[in-house]
């Protein structure tokens, strides 16, 4: 008599609660990722590197000298760390706790009643309440359930989609999200005049205030009976231009620091803020997008709400800007549309790729400042020296072709993220 395969539960916090002892194959990272992976509250207790504090009170000071200095310590923390904690943001604790407890109390829910709410990530909707889907590189799944949905600008996002249970997670989210928009505005401000750019210069290069788009996710991860061999979001670096998190004071945030992963510890009444992709390539890398990842544990739930703050995703192209760029330090990365970035982030399949691709474009970057010298100087000597420039010319259409099938393959890159809807949702999603 053949027994009966009973099926996994869809959800992780149906899993962690039916009792099992080990979890599920699919659950455990590969060997390479446990580093660092022992008691969380014992990490959370290391000394060691920590992540700054940065306190905010002065951010708007009236005194020169005091104002400057709180720009210092916010900059310094974006080039050396690319994540820090904010303190005194301007954000009321009574708003925060409001979120915590709206958010909270929906996932309290009964799994039946909270799977009104699921999405469809086979269909490309990702906003609602989910679970990872086995996409990414090692095929393996993350310990944690979510909620996601866009909560800024309110002509941008869908209420039908939002919990209705607590009644008041809707009045709690929309105006933390406003006052989000507006401590993300006073933010790059600052980190716009780091670059030596007027204040208001990073801004507009993400959207502005129409179409920066913030997307909330509510990351819940169920006690792991084996947390040494899970993650409840595996290592990456946020594809936003800013990630601001609130989370319910049990650690679990781990940061790549100088070849090592550091625990974050706990900070009452504040808000991490990481930076991500998108500015550390508009600053040509001298902001940080730092690689972190979720540990879980066997003792207590984490739940974290995470708001990303990302550009439209084809109406800018993303690259250093001209300011940050010189002959000693080239461009970094190559230029991008905001979903040719995460295509490509999607179908990289690790670091060496990609550290690969910096220095080929770094290569030809330096290729074709020499050649915009050699044609600035054609420019300016007299007409009878044009010869000289047809030969450059014809001297440079093997590049030009070159470059011509550059573009070809970024086509076809896109052409493939745009034909699997699926995997790039999801990575919006984490």
């Amino acid at each position: 008599m053949v027994s009966a395969v009973v099926p996994t539960p869809s959800r992780v916090e149906s899993l962690a609660k039916s009792g099992i002892q080990a979890i599920p194959k699919e659950y455990v990272r590969p060997q390479e990722e446990l580093n660092g992976m022992g008691n969380i509250f014992e990490e959370e207790k290391k000394g060691g590197p920590q992540v700054p504090t940065i306190d905010l009170k002065q951010i708007d000071s009236e005194d020169n000298e005091i104002r400057k200095r709180c720009h210092q310590e916010l900059k310094k923390a974006a080039m050396e760390w690319g994540v820090m904690h904010l303190v005194n943001h301007g954000i009321s604790d009574e708003l925060i706790d409001h979120v915590k407890v709206a958010g909270g109390t929906f996932f309290d829910l009964p799994v039946e009643e909270k799977e009104k709410y699921a999405n469809d990530q086979t269909s490309g909707n990702v906003q609602g309440y989910g679970s990872k889907l086995a996409n990414s590189a090692s095929g393996q799944l993350e310990w944690e359930d979510y909620f996601f949905h866009c909560v800024f600008p309110e002509d941008k996002h869908d209420l039908a989609i939002w919990p209705k249970t607590p009644t008041d997670y809707i009045p709690a989210t929309s105006e933390y999200a406003k006052q989000i928009r507006n401590l993300a505005t006073k933010i790059l401000a600052v980190l716009s005049i780091g670059l030596g750019l007027e204040e208001g210069r990073l801004e507009k290069e993400v959207g502005g205030m129409e179409d920066l788009l913030l997307q909330m996710k509510i990351n819940y991860y169920p006690k792991c009976p084996q947390p040494e061999l899970a993650l409840g979001v595996e290592a990456h670096t946020d594809v936003s231009a800013l990630t601001f998190i609130l989370h319910n004071m049990v650690p679990g945030l781990q940061l790549f620091y100088e070849g090592k992963w550091v625990t974050a510890k706990c900070v009452p009444n504040s808000i991490i803020m990481h930076i991500g992709d998108t500015l550390e390539i508009l600053s040509n890398g001298k902001y940080k997008s730092i690689l972190h990842r979720g540990v879980v544990n066997k003792e207590k739930v984490r739940i974290s709400w995470a708001i990303f703050c990302e550009p439209p995703k084809d109406k800018i192209i993303l690259k250093p800007l001209p300011e940050t760029v010189t002959d000693a330090d080239p461009p970094r990365f190559p230029p991008r549309t905001f979903a040719q970035h995460m295509a490509h982030k999607l179908f990289k399949k690790d670091d060496h790729d990609a550290a690969a691709d910096h220095k080929v474009y770094k290569k030809d970057y330096q290729d074709s400042a020499t050649e915009q010298k050699v044609f600035k100087k054609d420019d300016q000597d007299s007409a009878g020296k044009q010869k000289a420039v047809n030969k450059d010319n014809q001297d440079s259409a093997p590049e030009q072709k070159a470059v011509k099938k550059d573009e070809q393959d970024a086509a076809a890159e896109h052409k493939v993220f745009e034909n699997d809807n699926q995997d790039i949702a999801a990575e919006e999603s984490k």
